[in-house]
């Protein structure tokens, strides 16, 4: 068999993984990110493609690899086996990548929160804010900085609370 049969034969194999391996990393990014609306059935799908992409990454590497290793014995040529090995690190890198939650990167948790009377706020005076009272400790979060980081945690008089919406 010719060395161009080999490589065809190899790409035939890789080629798939790489595009697979791409769909399940991009499409719930895609999908979930925020400040987009979602259809229900789409956002299903990428919730899907989230939780149970794990095992088809593996998979595709898995796949890859075997190719790779395959090709290796064949291909007498070190330049084309060196290039050969750039498909199968990329469909790691994706399967690595797939790992990394993008959204607690973007929505880091807020630290601490600070606080300032009333009337050194520079609200404006239709700002909506989440208002909690317990005992005789009042606070108010508005809601523009919590819209970022989603949850607020706090302690009240010896409360621990959580504002969010």
């Amino acid at each position: 068999m010719k060395t161009t049969t080999f490589g065809r034969r190899f790409l035939l194999y890789v080629v798939p993984c790489l595009l697979a391996s791409f769909c399940l990393l991009v499409y719930p990014v895609y999908v979930i990110r925020p400040f987009r609306a979602q259809g229900v059935r789409e956002l299903a799908v990428a919730l899907a493609v989230a939780r149970y992409r794990a095992p088809f990454m593996v998979a595709s590497v898995a796949a890859v690899f075997v190719a790779l290793v395959w090709y290796w014995r064949r291909e007498r040529r070190w330049l084309r086996r060196i290039a050969s090995a750039a498909a199968p690190l990329a469909v790691v890198a994706m399967a690595l990548a797939s790992r990394v939650n993008i959204y607690e990167l973007m929505f880091h948790p807020l630290g601490p929160p600070a606080f300032m009377a009333a009337g050194q706020s520079k609200l404006a005076g239709d700002e909506m804010v989440i208002a909690i009272h317990v005992s005789t400790v009042a606070r108010a979060y508005p809601i523009r900085n919590i819209s970022y980081y989603h949850v607020v945690n706090d302690l009240l008089d010896g409360v621990p609370i959580v504002a969010t919406y």
